[in-house]
């Protein structure tokens, strides 16, 4: 037997006592899945800056009301003044830039821009965000439904996908606008008009979201918590809306965020085109097409509400993008 070995006074023992108070000290401290989002989320400075846009963007929209009172604005009202009547165009330079109207006013009729650019803002979130929201609510559904069941059942809805990706979705939306103009369903107006848009673009839009739904549904079925569920006795209903539908927020989220500004694009064009928002309702697509008659003469009333879609599907998709490196856990 080999002898202890002895240990002598200049040599410190390490008491357990001291090793397990260092050890409380420097306790490491998990990090949620939401928490190392944000942490790669915020290093990704475009993301961020798009993400204040957007911020701003929706708080305008909510306030737009408000703002206009505040600042002393009536996006409907004619300011026959400040237009030159043998020309139509804005009087002075800029489209008639100054204190109490900093966009200038519009030719012809001389309404306040910057009113208008505010009160669009809201029509076209609302148009966005419903249709968003609708083509989601559809496309999660059916893409949950063909991407764990299979066989049968993912062969029908898969073709009912195709014919709508088939449909020319703007001559159809055209056709539906124009039907609906003069009133239906017991409303008119305004609210028949983002009704109609919301339905329109979110109807047919929906199989986008529901092919990315399918496939990610596809990759989870085959994963261990479904097959201890399955054990368990849990049944399909069960399985797609409490074990699936939550592993596939990240890339909903993702996907609406990239989807709403091809909405908003959608929805001017419509206006553009004079079968979407209809005056004296101010829309940015609308605001374009008042403009085409001017834009040789007076190219502000249309690079105004051009920037406006500009830096609004810019934002959007700065942040869907920021939101899709964030999310994704193979991400570094």
């Amino acid at each position: 037997m080999t002898a202890p070995i002895e240990t002598t006074g200049s040599q410190a023992e390490a008491q357990p006592e001291a090793v397990l108070a260092g050890v409380e000290a420097k306790k490491i401290e998990g990090r949620s899945l939401g928490q190392i989002a944000w942490t790669r989320f915020k290093r990704d400075k475009l993301a961020m800056a798009g993400g204040i846009v957007v911020a701003l963007l929706i708080l305008t929209a909510v306030l737009s009301r408000p703002l206009q009172a505040l600042l002393g604005l009536d996006p409907n009202e004619f300011h026959q003044d400040l237009i030159d009547p043998s020309t139509t165009l804005p009087k002075g330079d800029f489209g008639g830039m100054s204190w109490e109207h900093p966009l200038g006013v519009e030719p012809k009729f001389g309404r306040d821009i910057l009113a208008r650019i505010l009160e669009g803002s809201w029509v076209s979130l609302v148009v966005a965000f419903g249709a968003t929201l609708l083509s989601n609510a559809i496309g999660t559904v059916l893409g949950l439904i063909a991407g764990y069941y299979g066989g049968r059942v993912d062969t029908i809805i898969s073709r009912l996908m195709d014919t709508f990706l088939a449909f020319p979705l703007l001559l159809f939306a055209i056709a539906i606008s124009a039907t609906l103009q003069g009133g239906a369903f017991g409303l008119n107006g305004l609210p028949l008009h983002l009704l109609v848009l919301i339905f329109v673009i979110g109807f047919f839009n929906w199989p986008y979201m529901g092919r990315i739904v399918r496939g990610q549904t596809m990759a989870l079925r085959q994963r261990e918590f479904v097959d201890a569920s399955l054990g368990l006795g849990a049944k399909g209903p069960y399985i797609l809306f409490k074990e699936l539908l939550p592993n596939l927020v990240a890339p909903i989220i993702v996907y609406s965020t990239l989807l709403i500004p091809t909405n908003i694009i959608f929805e001017a064009s419509l206006s553009f085109l004079g079968v979407g928002i209809q005056p004296p309702q101010a829309s940015w697509g609308g605001m374009l097409n008042q403009a085409v008659d001017f834009f040789e003469v007076d190219p502000q009333y249309m690079i105004v509400p051009g920037l406006a879609i500009f830096i609004t599907v810019l934002a959007f998709n700065l942040l869907g993008d920021g939101l899709r490196d964030a999310l994704d856990p193979r991400s570094r």
